[in-house]
This record gives C-alpha cells, sequence and structure tokens, in this order.
C-alpha cells in the first residue's frame, strides 16, 4: 500500500497499458465478429432460397424422409460394401508404394539431390494433399472408365502426399549415429535404408499407414458418386430415383463400415505400440 503511494504514477502506467490492451483486444473482436457477419450475410442470408426452404415445417418435412429404412435394399448392399472395404485396402497398400520413393526424395538427411531431387518430392507431397480425392477419382474416371480402379488410384494418390510426408519427417528425426555405423563399415545406400533408418522410423510408418487406411475408408465410400465403384454408387441411384429409404441404408451401411473401420484400426494401433 505505501508502495503504491510513494509512485503514484506506476500504478497510472499499469492502468493505461490494461486500458490500451483491452482496447485492442476489444477492437480485433469486433473486426472478427464484423467479418463473421458479412461472410453469413453473403453466404447464407443472401444466398440461400428461404422459399423454396418453407420455414421450420419444410425442413422438419425433408428431414422425416430419412426416417425411414428400405430393408429390401440388404441384398444390394453386400457387394458394393465389401468392394467398399476393398478399396480402401488396396488404396492405401498402392499409395505405401507410391510413398516409399517420395518420402526419400523429400527427407533432407537421405534425399540424393538437396537442389533438385528434394524439391521434386515436397512438391508431390504437397500435389498428393492439395488435390481431393473426389479430383482425383474425376481425373481417373476420365482416364480408365468407370468402376473401382479409378477409385482405388484416387484413394492411392490422395494416400502418397499424407504417408510420404510423415515418413519422411521420420527419417529426417533419425538418430544419426547407426546410419554413420553402417556407412564407416562400407555399407551400401540399401543396407543403410534397411538396418539404420527403418527400424528406427517403422513404429511411426505403420501407425501412420494405420491412420491413413482408416481415413480411405470413408473416402472410398463417397468413390462411387463419380463413378468409380463402392456404396457411393449405390448412394447416387437412391437419391436419382427419389428413394430416401434407401439413402438412409446407405448412408447406414457407411456407418456400419466406418465403425468397423475403427474398431480394426483401434486393435491394430495397440498392437503396434
Amino acid at each position: 500500500m505505501s508502495v503504491n503511494m510513494q509512485n503514484p504514477s506506476g500504478v497510472a502506467d499499469q492502468f493505461s497499458l490494461r486500458r490500451s490492451r483491452l482496447t485492442k483486444m476489444a477492437m480485433i473482436w469486433g473486426l472478427v465478429l464484423l467479418f463473421i457477419a458479412w461472410c453469413v450475410q453473403g453466404t447464407i442470408i443472401e444466398d440461400t432460397d428461404w422459399d423454396r426452404i418453407g420455414g421450420r415445417n419444410g425442413v422438419l418435412a425433408s428431414i422425416s424422409r430419412y426416417f425411414w429404412l428400405d430393408w429390401g435394399l440388404i441384398g444390394e448392399l453386400i457387394v458394393p460394401t465389401i468392394e467398399t472395404f476393398m478399396m480402401a485396402c488396396v488404396g492405401t497398400v498402392l499409395g505405401c508404394f507410391f510413398s516409399l520413393p517420395v518420402a526419400w526424395l523429400g527427407a533432407a538427411n537421405v534425399t540424393p539431390s538437396k537442389h533438385i531431387l528434394y524439391p521434386l518430392g515436397r512438391f508431390l507431397m504437397v500435389l498428393s494433399r492439395s488435390v481431393h480425392e473426389i479430383v482425383w477419382a474425376l481425373i481417373f474416371v476420365s482416364a480408365v472408365g468407370l468402376g473401382a480402379l479409378p477409385g482405388i488410384l484416387a484413394i492411392a494418390m490422395r494416400s502418397v502426399g499424407f504417408i510420404s510426408k510423415i515418413t519422411a519427417e521420420a527419417i529426417e528425426n533419425i538418430d544419426p549415429k547407426p546410419v554413420e555405423a553402417i556407412r564407416a563399415v562400407g555399407g551400401n545406400q540399401f543396407q543403410v535404408m534397411y538396418f539404420g533408418i527403418l527400424p528406427q522410423i517403422y513404429p511411426v510408418v505403420l501407425a501412420t499407414v494405420i491412420f491413413e487406411w482408416d481415413i480411405n475408408i470413408r473416402r472410398s465410400a463417397v468413390m462411387g458418386l463419380v463413378g468409380a465403384g463402392g456404396l457411393g454408387l449405390l448412394f447416387f441411384r437412391q437419391m436419382n430415383s427419389f428413394n430416401y429409404g434407401g439413402v438412409s441404408m446407405v448412408i447406414l451401411a457407411i456407418l456400419l463400415l466406418i465403425v468397423l473401420g475403427e474398431v480394426i484400426s483401434h486393435y491394430l494401433r495397440k498392437a503396434v505400440i
């Protein structure tokens, strides 16, 4: 109390500084709220056909159409469900195969060329992650036609970015001593990779692949929307025929497939750890 009385200017400075900070925060939050309001006004309020929605009753009536299930569609769900699961598995394995050279090029401590091949590897990682799986599927459908193959290729290409990036970063963070020891006794590049690098990154890479496979089950479920097979194609057909109960059945099948993938990936991750 005596310190404050002896130095009143210091207390005034603290209050002034606090008031200045609160004013700045209020201005920042005010600008953020104005920006959000502007986005909502432009994208929701002005861009929505509210007359077509028909108010609350219209929305509830539209949603209620999906509350019943078309049990007669069960027989048609078996093959697309299996196909979707297989697309995720094969696409993930193919993505792992494609990811290995990309990760090797994109890891700064093992790349053959830091000025040419390293930027190329990083560019391929960014390209894979930047293009959505539906866009990849459209590209491959136009290249190889309809069916599961374009879906598998799309999933593989989409998986390359994530798997190769995590793998490359794991390679860059390894302990260099085993690598130096293998090179000191005359080991070649393959022996360095197999005995010095792979044992250190194996748990990380395997956990990443399992996680990516879990995600690919979700991706494969919508590949059929662009003609790439699986449950997505059946979903598209039910929507076109206005069979809302069939749409709900397909959504339920996708949900069960994703739950199965979650259970399998959970136990696989526990086995790895």
